[in-house]
């Protein structure tokens, strides 16, 4: 068998059974998070932009957009995948070599649920399988380092995932991974340099194209089954070989995923969550800083540090770039105690005291440190005050890092923070109950809540 055909019949015989009791709760967790991330995103600029496209060439489907409206299976994965991301507030998967956002998934796993008519159980199981796959190949086929976004193991997560909710056969699925895979293999400036929209629309597209061909599959479209060893294929252009022996890969790469505790890029977690911690034990003001010095892994040194994906201080004027610049979000913590949509609105990163506390901070990596990612998250903080204190904290995690996993009660706190402008709180407590009883629902319950979240305008 070819490696997609291995993938595909590790898909299809998997069962909700074969799932364990944390893993459940661990994907259900993570289903609430993001539709909080996805209904606290509904005024993102490009969530609008995409809305009005769909609106403008679909006014009809088999699928329920959040906030109301339906649209075909792949339009209702970009949309709903859109909002999931916007923020980037969602759920992360920290490799060696690659860093993904699995929950990434729920939007083209919900439609084709949702579609197919599948219960709370075969929503779960199919999170579940797309969470394995992407994990499992960012582990041992990271692309990073050659030039090429995490989306690109994602075309295979979202072809599983929506495999495994319209219940394909192995041979359909193995032909929707082998399509999705030649189609999507995504280049990593999209968040290298100036950061456009298409940072948090990439796997969205990904989730878009990926559905798209899974139905495609389902029709009987055939794709290359030597889409990794084949001439040409995966292993020679992009990763190099691998192995993963799929016949005995379980469900319970989703207690690995991490939540974020701040609305800012996942590596910075433990340094804000250090910043801010420094701040109530000293009683500091903003004002009072001479400068800060961070030493971190060379990850965070490099994708939002200043390192090889640009500099990170000197042209912050846009939420994509404020996210993904370490020295703003530390900035912006200790000026508003906090890091969440909020700190993203324009006015609020254009503004003089964050651009200009932002140049007194140093990024630095480390070796040391680099050396216990990912299993850590390392960093040593050290905050030099005017009046000569000087404050030093290091950190090796945060409230949400699978070494202190976030509670469902905290969860549900985070999801009220964000879904309560949007939601009344009647539709609140039904999707927190839907979401946490979730195999005593159908994926149709559940996006018929999603469906009475208010847009404003």
């Amino acid at each position: 068998m070819t490696i997609v055909q291995q993938i595909a019949a590790y898909i299809a015989k998997k069962d909700f059974a074969d799932m364990s009791e944390q893993a459940g709760r661990q994907i259900k967790l993570r289903i609430l998070d993001s539709l909080g991330t996805a209904i606290g995103a509904v005024q993102g600029p490009p969530v609008r932009m995409l809305r009005n496209h769909i609106e403008e060439f679909s006014s009809a489907g088999a699928c329920t957009l959040l906030g109301g409206g339906r649209a075909a299976p792949d339009d209702a994965a970009l949309y709903n995948s859109a909002l999931v991301r916007y923020l980037d507030y969602n759920d992360s998967y920290l490799a060696k070599g690659e860093t993904c956002h699995p929950s990434d998934n729920l939007g083209a796993v919900l439609a084709a649920a949702e579609q197919a008519g599948a219960s709370g159980r075969q929503v779960m199981l199919a999170l579940a399988v797309a969470y394995q796959v992407q994990c499992r190949l960012s582990d041992e086929a990271p692309v990073r380092a050659k030039g090429f976004d995490h989306t690109t193991q994602g075309a295979y997560a979202v072809a599983a995932g929506v495999s495994k909710a319209l219940g394909l056969t192995s041979e359909k699925t193995a032909n929707a991974l082998a399509i999705s895979g030649t189609a999507l293999n995504a280049l990593r400036v999209t968040r290298t340099g100036a950061l456009s929209h298409w940072k948090g629309l990439a796997y969205p597209y990904t989730a878009f194209g990926a559905t798209a061909a899974t139905y495609l599959a389902r029709q009987g479209i055939t794709g290359p089954m030597a889409v990794f060893e084949g001439n040409k294929g995966f292993q020679e252009s992009i990763a190099g070989p691998f192995k993963i022996d799929w016949e005995h890969e379980d469900l319970e790469r989703v207690t690995r995923t991490i939540i974020k505790k701040y609305n800012a890029e996942v590596h910075s977690q433990a340094t804000l969550e250090g910043v801010l911690a420094l701040q109530r034990q000293a009683g500091f003001n903003a004002d009072q800083v001479e400068k800060i010095e961070i030493v971190t892994f060379d990850v965070a040194y490099h994708i939002i540090g200043g390192g090889e994906e640009g500099d990170k201080t000197a042209a912050i004027h846009t939420k994509e770039e404020a996210d993904h610049s370490l020295q703003y979000m530390t900035a912006v913590a200790l000026l508003d105690g906090q890091v969440l949509p909020a700190q993203y609105e324009p006015e609020r990163i254009r503004r003089t005291d964050v651009q200009a506390l932002l140049r007194k901070i140093s990024v630095q990596p480390s070796e040391a440190y680099s050396a216990r990612f990912p299993a850590e998250m390392p960093c040593h903080v050290k905050i030099h005050l005017r009046d000569d204190r000087t404050l030093e904290i290091e950190k090796t995690d945060y409230e949400g890092f699978h070494s202190r996993p976030m509670d469902w009660t905290t969860a549900c706190e985070k999801f009220e923070s964000l879904a309560a402008p949007y939601a009344d709180a009647d539709v609140r407590g039904r999707i927190i109950d839907t979401v946490q009883f979730l195999e005593k629902h159908d994926a149709r319950a559940l996006a018929g809540l999603i469906s009475q979240v208010r847009i404003p305008g």
